[in-house]
This record gives structure tokens, C-alpha cells and sequence, in this order.
């Protein structure tokens, strides 16, 4: 008797907006671009930061997300700091950006731009 095989679930959940957003960027993208990717680089008054950049190779380690419009590839490095996060983004008169939901942070920063697991 064979055995299914369930598929993974994704370790972040893009919203609608977070999506829509990836296909306006590679619409946009850099020629050689295959994706964006999300990453936690240190820095900040917390220690960590959410860094979205193009990217133009998959390493062996990266997450990918296939969407409708483009790949979002996040580090391998970031992921532990990242499972079941929520990435959204938000445009209202004063900002735009993408904005995360993440449920490891233990705290931020006052001005939210670095948190710490």
C-alpha cells in the first residue's frame, strides 16, 4: 500500500498584499533576478531585521515560496527566527512596507524596525 505524502506547509504565510507586492517587484526586478528574499541580518537596537532584497541564486539552504507572481526565497540562516510568521504589506499615508507578524520575537525595538527572538 503506497503511502501519500503530505506536503510541507510553508514555514511563513504571505498574505494577499505580501503577494501582490512580490509580482510588482519582479515586474520591476533587476535583470538576472529569480526572486526576492527574506532575510534577518543583525542589526538594530534588538539585534535582528527583516531584509528584503532581489536575489540572482538559490542556495542549497534557502526556503522557497512559489507565489502568482514571483519566488520569495528566505534564508536558511533566518528561517528558525521566522516559522509560522506572517508577512503582510501595508501602504497607508505615511509608510509602505512589508510588515511581519512573527510569533517568535520575544521583543522590538521602539520604532519596530529590529526585534530579538
Amino acid at each position: 500500500m503506497a503511502t501519500a505524502v503530505r506536503e510541507r506547509p510553508a514555514a511563513l504565510l504571505l498574505t494577499d498584499n505580501a503577494k501582490a507586492r512580490i509580482a510588482s517587484l519582479m515586474a520591476n526586478a533587476p535583470e538576472g533576478a529569480i526572486g526576492v528574499k527574506l532575510s534577518t541580518p543583525r542589526r538594530g537596537c534588538s539585534g535582528l531585521a527583516y531584509s528584503v532584497d532581489y536575489v540572482t541564486d538559490a542556495k542549497a539552504f534557502d526556503e522557497k515560496i512559489e507565489t502568482d507572481g514571483g519566488t520569495l526565497f528566505v534564508d536558511g540562516g533566518s528561517i528558525l527566527y521566522l516559522i509560522g510568521s506572517t508577512m503582510d504589506w501595508v501602504e497607508d499615508d505615511f509608510t509602505a512596507g512589508f510588515v511581519f507578524n512573527n510569533p517568535n520575537a520575544k521583543g522590538a525595538c521602539g520604532c519596530g524596525e529590529s526585534f530579538t527572538v
